[in-house]
């Protein structure tokens, strides 16, 4: 996703908003300046239709495009292009796992890089790894502490893997206080709203006798 991220005692349990909400974590174009999955000229935009022509369907990879990628790599293992476009290719076909040792070499060599080390995470994430999912999204804020995709995907994986809402809460706060004119802003609202209605207060009980 371009790809971009415990728990509570007064948390009424969030597995309904978090159905809804998984599969929304977006990531950011990196390495060669395009669109990466559904982004493109920023936040949630739809793709350039002059850069895709007969879209894969979910799952499809072209492996001679693979194998071209790590003939690259076996010239050139330091190439983070290459890496990252492999990466690439191997998310959008649903192949997270095999994404990410390609994600982490072309990191390791670009690590100042926020929507890289987003689409990490995010591909840690759907591998089934939520800790260093957010783990790796908090190497992004270090990068870039108002990156908007990172504080978008830290509120679904927090809530999603971690089963906090004040937690996601939190994130997406700060992803509105920090980006004013982000364009999935009423979208982000609809979500709090929904996440602090999973929040319990606490407050003292009677005994009962």
């Amino acid at each position: 996703m371009n790809r971009h991220r415990e728990s509570n005692a007064g948390l009424v349990a969030a597995s309904s908003l978090a159905s809804a909400l998984f599969g929304i974590i977006v990531g950011y174009v990196i390495g060669t300046g395009g669109a990466h999955g559904s982004v493109s000229g920023g936040p949630y935009a739809a793709p350039d239709p002059a850069a895709v022509t007969q879209p894969a369907p979910p799952g499809f990879v072209n492996e001679s495009e693979i194998q071209a990628y790590r003939d690259i790599l076996a010239r050139d293992p330091k190439n983070v292009a290459a890496l990252t476009s492999l990466g690439n290719k191997l998310y959008d076909a649903g192949r997270y796992a095999e994404a990410v040792p390609y994600y982490q070499q072309a990191f390791a060599l670009d690590s100042k890089n926020p929507n890289l080390s987003t689409d990490l995470g995010t591909a840690l994430w759907y591998s089934g790894r939520p800790d260093e999912a957010l783990a790796q999204y908090q190497r992004s804020l270090g990068t870039d502490p108002k990156h908007a995709p990172t504080l978008f995907n830290i509120g679904i994986v927090t809530l999603e893997g971690k089963q906090d809402a004040l937690g996601a809460i939190a994130a997406w706060e700060t992803l509105l206080s920090t980006n004013p004119t982000y364009p999935d802003a009423d979208k982000v609202r609809r979500m709090l709203t929904d996440a602090r209605s999973q929040v319990i207060p606490f407050a003292p009980t009677r005994t009962g006798r």
